[in-house]
């Protein structure tokens, strides 16, 4: 079973879900702003990711610099505390997987861990191609 913890609002959040979806799974979503996750289950998620909770902060999000955590003067339990607080500090989208959880970031991370593949073309809402007609991922050219 695949899991996304969502926040509709956001654009990469909602091309994640829609590539899940472009494999024929309904997903759980969890609205992560709505429902946060507990302590444990944010310290479970950080570690099934393999990232510290540095690299899952979200810098954009007005509590960042109002509790001054720019600083690198937290300790990793102490923005766990802040992100369970302030669950707007949380990145996302987080999917989790039989194959793992990441940050997806960009939305094509996704596709890392999907047990499924992608029954068809996919386009991001911006209208970039992500997956073709055969459902074969696009290398973005650089």
């Amino acid at each position: 079973m695949t899991t996304i913890y969502h926040n509709p609002k956001c654009s990469t959040s909602r091309n994640t879900l829609a590539m899940i979806r472009n494999t024929g799974e309904e997903p759980a979503i969890i609205l992560y702003l709505e429902a946060p996750p507990t302590k444990a289950q944010l310290q479970e998620l950080l570690a099934k990711m393999q990232i510290s909770p540095r690299g899952l902060l979200r810098t954009k999000a007005d509590p960042y610099v109002s509790l001054g955590l720019r600083e690198d003067k937290f300790t990793d339990n102490q923005l766990i505390d802040y992100m369970v607080e302030h669950p707007i500090l949380i990145e996302r989208p987080v999917v989790v997987t039989s194959k793992g959880a990441v940050l997806c970031r960009p939305a094509e991370r996704v596709l890392e861990i999907l047990p499924n593949p992608q029954k068809g073309e996919f386009r991001k809402e911006n209208g970039d191609l992500v997956v073709d007609s055969n459902g074969k991922c696009i290398t973005p050219k650089v």
